[in-house]
């Protein structure tokens, strides 16, 4: 996860390609709309047991051995139905693209991870189907268990159109002995104090790094490219790039301008965070503080003394971030029945507590800090409420709109003026609106 990223202004040849290579989305979501009509029913008994296969970016071996745990006991007890559940593993970097390739080429899988960032694309165009009646009959299922909040991006009317299996929370994780060290304030203190702000944060990092000649603030997987990440920061203005309804570009609003105003300033001019083709990962102690997923937890191997707390407040207040995923079922797919059926199963109540040891799950029944810490022994029962029962209620997801995958190139594009000392912060974002707005209407 550390791996060196080229510097912004060597990227455009690449850019043009991922914009190129996204534009496929809509066209691969277009290609298997319009069969998802119906809600998917009970699956009647196939003349041969069927293969099922779900797409997932996942290549963790643990993790992999649990799904096909779960798959095992869905064959074993459905043996007329389902010869086997085979998980596909496809790259993070590449999975939406080589998702919709599929699509497109008429070789849907039956089920398949979607990220948060394009939901409204996904259950827009059709191509997913409606899981809502099978969970609200499967027995035992307790689809009211399921936190409200989390299945806003998931939802088109009343139908369902994919589980949030992982609802992680944003935290910050900070190195205690570097800021120990500098002689700065411990950010748990602050929070019990009610200082922790971003500005404390700020000031943090901009004395340790001095002190320890490393870097301060890390956003992980930001790398001025990634800049949805960023909304981990300006959430604390309560911005966003965009209008709830996803029509009206808010890059200009003064709550953006004064997010990414301080994100500017604390780089180039305060040196709390790293500037542009620096990489520093906080797991190997290359830095004083990351926001990241509190997932990341298991990348600590006690080289150093280290917290974790809740995000900085800003001048909105405090606000959650989650990163969220979601699983679907394809109308497209060979057997949409039998694989809503093993969905189902798959986030069955019992099973959602098995999967909580890698994703804090939507339920609420499973939202405590007893459940989560059997699951997550690097982390004490005071972290986890703080951080993720806390972080999860009426936490915000990155942002996500039914032309992401256009705007996310186009958005990049534009940010790449932002990344340079003498910017002009409202001249780019404005530039940045008047680009996308015309995606935002399409």
């Amino acid at each position: 996860m550390s791996a060196q990223h080229p510097h912004p202004e060597s990227r455009p040849r690449r850019r043009a390609a991922g914009a190129a290579a996204l534009a496929a989305v809509a066209l691969a979501l277009t290609a298997c709309s319009g069969a998802s009509d119906a809600p998917v029913g009970e699956p009647g008994t196939p003349s041969e047991p069927v293969e099922l296969r779900m797409t997932v970016w996942t290549a963790d071996e643990a993790q992999l051995a649990l799904f096909d745990e779960i798959a095992d006991e869905y064959v074993a007890a459905n043996p007329d139905l389902v010869s086997g559940v085979t998980f596909e593993t496809i790259p993070f970097e590449d999975y939406t693209t080589k998702l919709t390739t599929q699509l497109a080429g008429g070789n849907a899988p039956d089920l398949a991870w979607v990220f948060e960032s394009n939901a409204p694309e996904f259950v827009s165009s059709g191509a997913l189907v409606d899981l809502r009646p099978k969970l609200a009959e499967t027995e035992g299922y307790a689809l009211d268990d399921i936190v409200p909040s989390s299945l806003g991006l998931w939802e088109d009317g009343d139908g369902l159109f994919a589980y949030p299996f992982s609802n992680s929370p944003f935290a910050m994780f900070v190195n205690t002995d570097q800021i120990t060290k500098a002689g700065q304030p411990d950010p748990a203190e602050l929070v019990a104090s009610g200082d922790w702000t971003f500005d404390a944060a700020r000031d943090i990092a901009k004395a340790t790094a001095e002190s320890s000649g490393k870097q301060g603030l890390v956003v992980r997987d930001f790398d001025y490219q990634t800049w949805e990440n960023l909304a981990t920061v300006w959430a604390g203005w309560q911005a966003t790039p965009w209008s709830e309804d996803g029509t009206q570009c808010t890059f200009t609003e003064p709550a953006m301008v004064d997010a990414m105003t301080w994100f500017h300033d604390a780089v180039f001019e305060d040196g709390a965070l790293p500037a542009p083709g620096t990489t520093a990962d906080f797991f190997a102690g290359d830095a004083a503080m990351t926001i990241t997923q509190i997932s990341r937890a298991s990348s600590l191997d006690g080289s150093f003394d280290w917290d974790v707390v809740p995000m900085p407040t800003g001048p909105a207040g405090a606000q959650n971030v989650i990163g969220q995923a979601g699983i679907g079922v394809f109308a497209a797919g060979e057997h949409p029945d039998v694989a809503a059926d093993f969905l189902a199963h798959f986030t069955a109540p019992e099973n959602a507590e098995k999967l909580a040891a890698y994703f804090p799950p939507p339920r609420q029944s499973l939202l405590n800090a007893e459940t989560l810490a059997a699951a997550n022994p690097n982390l004490d029962a005071e972290q986890l409420q703080a951080v993720v029962v806390d972080g999860v209620e009426g936490a915000v997801t990155k942002p996500a709109h039914k032309n992401f995958a256009k705007l996310s190139e186009t958005v990049r594009a534009e940010l790449d003026a932002l990344w340079v000392e003498d910017a002009d912060v409202e001249a780019v974002l404005a530039d940045t609106c008047s680009v996308i707005t015309p995606l935002l209407e399409d």
